[in-house]
């Protein structure tokens, strides 16, 4: 069959890359993709957020699965338009992409359902905001309700820097209507993890668990990004630990949402803060993490397609998703000035050379084909990734991939895996 993989990220070139070990696959299609995408599949000019557009693109050639990698276009009723139309699709459908697309949504739900989250409020006037943030003092999160690129969350540790993010979300407008509303919570102290699962509308198979680094740099400090670097295991949510986590994250969300009609299909993401009193969710994501796609789906070994064709089609069993038992790391590499404003159309040198190391692949991101030549389009631009026995060994040998690729003021971090490290001694 044909496959869609809608999207222009890192995610999505791992999909691509993954997808194509299926003997179910004779073609993958990338909408819009990236010059990573382009080595694993035919890319098209169709923008992630055009829906008409992949309609008629799934329609005119013959898809028989589409994939959908960023939520934006779950959220705008992607899988809802091509149920429509008789063609299957692994995301879930627009009422259960709230959970992703409305913070306020998520909370309720999680609430209605008994899942453990700090404690909220949600807020459509600036001024009562502002009220309960005097009231109940710093720490404090504030998160713009609607979709922010991942941007739209502020930790503030002082009651003026909770204001500041009001003013700045609310009444300055600087994430345009998804700040209309906002959620303010209490924050919350530890480590956190990603723990991701395959589901079906009832019926759930896990992946192992994760742990992004969202901080631009070394030890978690300067501003949030998209994402510097994942590893997978993470030693703070070990293997022993997955089923009981799953009763508190998983299967309530599912239970809720199949009891409102709206049945989850697709991968649920759950981003956990493991605190002193015991794991807490602090969001629930409707896709694939980018970049924790990458090392997960270097462990996957399994049919990709059967999975996802399992989650469409009700029928979801936990022995289909086998896993490598390695660990996987992957370390983002930016441009100089991510997450501010950046340079774009540098010349990215060393790609193969560093594909062809032993258990690593190069996942694009922010790239583009332009004259023959590779470039960086975006931010973030490659994801390297590799797989080792050990954390550390792979950890080594994803840095021994960095150091053969590169482009002016390549940024990334060196820290990479070291809180796993740390746990795993």
């Amino acid at each position: 069959m044909n496959v869609l993989v809608v999207g222009a990220g890192g995610r999505e070139h791992a999909l691509c890359w993954k997808l194509n070990d299926s003997a179910k696959v004779d073609r993958v299609l990338a909408a819009p993709g990236n010059g990573g995408t382009a080595r694993e599949a035919t890319n098209v000019a169709v923008k992630d957020d055009d829906i008409k557009g992949l309609i008629a693109l799934a329609k005119a050639e013959k898809v028989g699965l589409v994939v959908v990698g960023p939520e934006a276009p779950l959220v705008l009723g992607l899988a809802d338009a091509l149920a429509a139309e008789g063609i299957p699709c692994f995301g879930p459908s627009a009422y259960a992409a709230q959970l992703e697309g409305s913070k306020a949504f998520a909370k309720n739900v999680m609430r209605a359902a008994g899942v453990p989250t700090a404690d909220f409020a949600v807020f459509d006037d600036p001024e009562a905001a502002r009220a309960y943030i005097r009231q109940k003092g710093a720490p404090l999160v504030v998160k713009a309700d609607g979709l922010a690129a991942g941007k739209g969350v502020v930790v503030a540790k002082t009651v003026d820097e909770a204001l500041a993010a009001i003013d700045d979300m609310m009444v300055a407008q600087s994430f345009g209507a998804a700040g209309a509303r906002v959620v303010v919570e209490e924050a919350l102290a530890g480590e956190e993890a990603s723990f991701l699962a395959f589901c079906d509308g009832e019926n759930f198979a896990l992946l192992p668990s994760a742990q992004d680094h969202k901080a631009v740099g070394e030890g978690d400090t300067g501003p949030n990004t998209g994402g510097m670097g994942a590893y997978s295991p993470a030693p703070v949510l070990p293997q022993e630990k997955y089923a009981e986590t799953a009763e508190l994250c998983i299967r309530p969300i599912l239970k809720h949402l199949a009891a409102a009609g709206h049945p989850f299909k697709g991968v649920l993401y759950a981003g956990l803060m493991f605190t002193a009193r015991g794991p807490m969710v602090l969001e629930y994501n409707v896709r694939f993490g980018d970049p924790e796609c990458q090392p997960l789906l270097m462990r996957l070994d399994a049919d990709l397609v059967e999975i996802m064709f399992a989650c469409a089609e009700g029928r979801l069993t936990p022995d289909l998703v086998r896993v490598r038992p390695e660990t996987a790391i992957c370390v983002v590499l930016a441009a100089p000035g991510y997450p501010g404003s950046y340079p774009k159309g540098m010349a990215i040198t060393g790609l193969d050379e560093a594909d062809a190391l032993p258990g690593v692949k190069v996942f694009q991101a922010g790239t583009k084909v332009e004259g023959g030549k590779t470039v960086t389009s975006g931010g973030r631009v490659l994801g390297v990734t590799a797989l080792g026995a050990t954390l550390s060994e792979a950890k080594a040998r994803a840095y021994e991939a960095v150091a053969k690729v590169g482009f002016d003021g390549c940024y990334f971090r060196r820290d990479i895996g070291d809180k796993g490290i740390a746990r795993s001694k």
